[in-house]
């Protein structure tokens, strides 16, 4: 066997190697979503869109026709919607839809009211508890959802009390509410009393109980918002709508929460108004981002792994006024912001080890203020 010939085998050897694993969240596939609208202007409801795998972006139609539909959950099995009616009506209460979820379209299955006004914010647990926070008058209800999509409740309404130092503080406004690590134990924030509020769900009475302690008062005029876990259950983030702040919360050795740390969502030199709407964390805890409305931005932190503090990365513009909600991908290779005052969804490119954002594409969407994958 001469040269040449040693040199061919060599190069197919090569050539024929298995490649590495790919790493954590590296799958690509196409994913549809619904987005949830303000219906004053253009919109009519929930509407279905698809995220391909190369980042672009395809709307495919309204699926649901109904008012205010500003907040959007799925069942754990993925087969049922619910979402909430961010109304005020004659009862003085908003409303709570649930859909049973076909290829293209959502079948309205039910409608109960949501124990308060103005709902802004919906959970749904394992077992089929709905959760509501309802911000006009500060008031967090338990809803049940059964597998066939009929909704019972409201089955309790727990009531906030307290008020702020500023003018949009004057009352209790529970703006959401998360479950914490188990079904049972939540966390509702109240934007108007700078407080998050512990309970747990007693599935024996189908009530709403508090937890000792009952509440975790933050810094005045701060204006809690939406929260995100830690996927290692180490550390709680807490946006601030009207300070634009992230605080870093951890328990005690007593399993009590207390602020670790505090950070701007803004750049140093912005002196513009500006008010946070939305935060989420990457799968494996080492990027966190918020939306700004004003600035028009998402900021990025990178995560401490040792103390859970964060560093700002940077921001991106989001194209568009008034970043209501943003979402991160299944597979976490995109961020996709829904721009509520422009009217559109984009899409950017999560960069997986640096954190940062590269802008793929810009759609029309109507009044859109929530995205749910």
């Amino acid at each position: 066997m001469n040269t040449s010939q040693l040199a061919v085998i060599f190069l197919l050897i090569v050539s024929c190697t298995t490649q590495p694993a790919p790493q954590e969240e590296q799958t690509m596939d196409d994913h549809t979503f619904y987005v949830g609208t303000y219906t004053n202007v253009d919109s009519q409801g929930i509407y279905k869109y698809l995220l391909r795998a190369d980042g672009s972006l395809e709307k495919i139609g309204l699926v649901a026709e109904t008012n205010n539909p500003s907040f959007l959950a799925k069942n754990s099995e993925g087969s049922l919607l619910v979402a909430v009616n961010e109304i005020k009506d004659e009862g003085g209460a908003g409303g709570v839809e649930s859909y049973l979820i076909e290829e293209d379209t959502l079948l309205r299955v039910d409608g109960k009211s949501s124990g308060g006004a103005y709902p802004c914010h919906i959970n749904i647990t394992p077992s089929g508890y709905v959760l509501t926070a309802n911000y006009g008058d500060g008031t967090v209800a338990l809803l049940k959802l059964a597998s066939d999509g009929t909704l019972t409740g409201p089955l309790d309404v727990q009531q906030h009390t307290g008020q702020g130092a500023t003018d949009r503080q004057q009352a209790p406004h529970a703006h959401s509410v998360w479950l914490e690590g188990d079904e049972q134990n939540l966390v509702s924030v109240d934007l108007g009393t700078n407080e998050l509020w512990f309970s747990k769900i007693n599935s024996n009475t189908d009530s709403i109980e508090f937890r000792n302690p009952r509440k975790l008062n933050l810094s005045p005029d701060l204006g809690p918002r939406h929260l995100t876990f830690h996927p290692q259950g180490k550390w709680t983030y807490v946006l601030n709508e009207l300070s634009s702040t992230v605080a870093v919360l951890e328990k005690n050795s007593s399993g009590e929460y207390v602020k670790k740390s505090s950070i701007s969502t803004l750049p140093t030199d912005y002196d513009g108004k500006n008010s946070c709407a939305d935060i989420h964390i990457s799968s494996n805890g080492k990027f966190l981002y918020a939306s700004n409305r004003g600035h028009d931005s998402i900021v990025i932190y990178q995560v401490n792994p040792e103390d859970g503090t964060l560093q700002l990365v940077g921001h991106e513009p989001t194209r568009g006024e008034i970043p209501r909600n943003f979402a991160l991908s299944p597979n976490g290779q995109y961020l996709l912001v829904a721009n509520q005052q422009t009217n559109s969804l984009v899409s950017f490119q999560r960069d997986q080890q640096q954190g940062t954002l590269q802008f793929v594409q810009q759609i029309e969407a109507p009044t859109p203020v929530c995205i749910l994958f």
